[in-house]
């Protein structure tokens, strides 16, 4: 197991560095809003001098998962909430089954909306969450966090590449612990936050446009995508139903309300317009 101690003295945290401005509290609203804004818009650079990173790891994932695999995201705090975003909405988004991507978070459930005191500290406890929920040979694990360094999530991966099980990484600093365990680590290097060592800020947003691009590119590689269009959603509101109703009337050229009859008895805007195309 590593020594995180160890760890944390053998490279620089840059999400850790003093941030570029000073004497917040004396700043005006305006000018708080407007430095943290310049600093918010750096982040998609960063993330894409990691594009080449994020691409390997989606093409190992996408291969995993056409062989039946799943896929975890595991993290702490802000990290560990992240994921569980990602994973939360694939199903109503993609329509795929809600237990084919699945988020992690140190100290479960109870701490998706409080902190739970050294949760993120205890290096075997990821490796027991994944066991209970049958992490197996052909799942993908993405570790997730900041810093590069939480225990949690580099002790789950340490695990997981023992067992054969693919790994990748999310962290925003260069040559960290947990790049150094993942097989397809991805790094953002967003520098100093505006508050100081406050990576909900900009490390938070990049790791959820990495987060985004990761479950989305998948998904549309395993086909849940068509065109352009989410055909494979779940109806679960107006708004939605509104929605693949228009799909099937850009996609057919029925009436709206025509549009509306199939999707309630198909299900899906997919079997909908796959029905329909196949009586004409």
């Amino acid at each position: 197991m590593l020594n995180h101690n160890l760890y944390m003295l053998s490279f620089t945290k840059t999400t850790e560095q003093s941030s570029n401005y000073n004497s917040l509290e004396s700043m005006p609203i305006g000018e708080l809003l407007k430095n943290m804004n310049l600093e918010d818009k750096t982040v998609p650079y960063a993330v894409e001098k990691a594009l080449p990173q994020i691409e390997r790891l989606v093409t190992e994932l996408v291969s995993r998962m056409q062989q039946g695999g799943r896929l975890f995201y595991i993290g702490a705090g802000t990290s560990g909430r992240l994921g569980i975003v990602d994973a939360s909405e694939c199903p109503p988004t993609f329509g795929v089954p809600f237990d084919l991507v699945n988020g992690i978070i140190a100290g479960g459930d109870a701490a998706i909306r409080r902190a739970v005191e050294n949760a993120e500290d205890d290096a075997t406890q990821a490796w027991k969450d994944l066991s209970a929920m049958g992490i197996k040979e052909h799942d993908t694990v993405i570790g997730i966090a900041a810093s590069g360094t939480t225990p949690y999530v580099i002790g789950g991966l340490q695990k997981c590449n023992e067992h054969g099980i693919l790994t990748g990484s999310i962290c925003c600093n260069a040559g960290s612990p947990l790049s150094q365990t993942a097989k397809y680590p991805i790094e953002v290097i967003v520098g100093p936050e505006f508050v100081t060592g406050s990576s909900r800020m900009k490390a938070g947003t990049a790791q959820k446009l990495v987060l985004n691009m990761i479950s989305t590119a998948t998904m549309i590689r395993l086909g849940r995508v068509k065109g352009n269009k989410m055909v494979d959603m779940q109806l679960s509101n107006k708004k939605l139903v509104d929605r693949g109703a228009k799909m099937i009337v850009d996609e057919t050229g029925v009436t709206y309300d025509e549009a509306l009859e199939l999707l309630i008895q198909y299900g899906s805007v997919r079997s909908a317009v796959d029905n329909y195309t196949s009586k004409k």
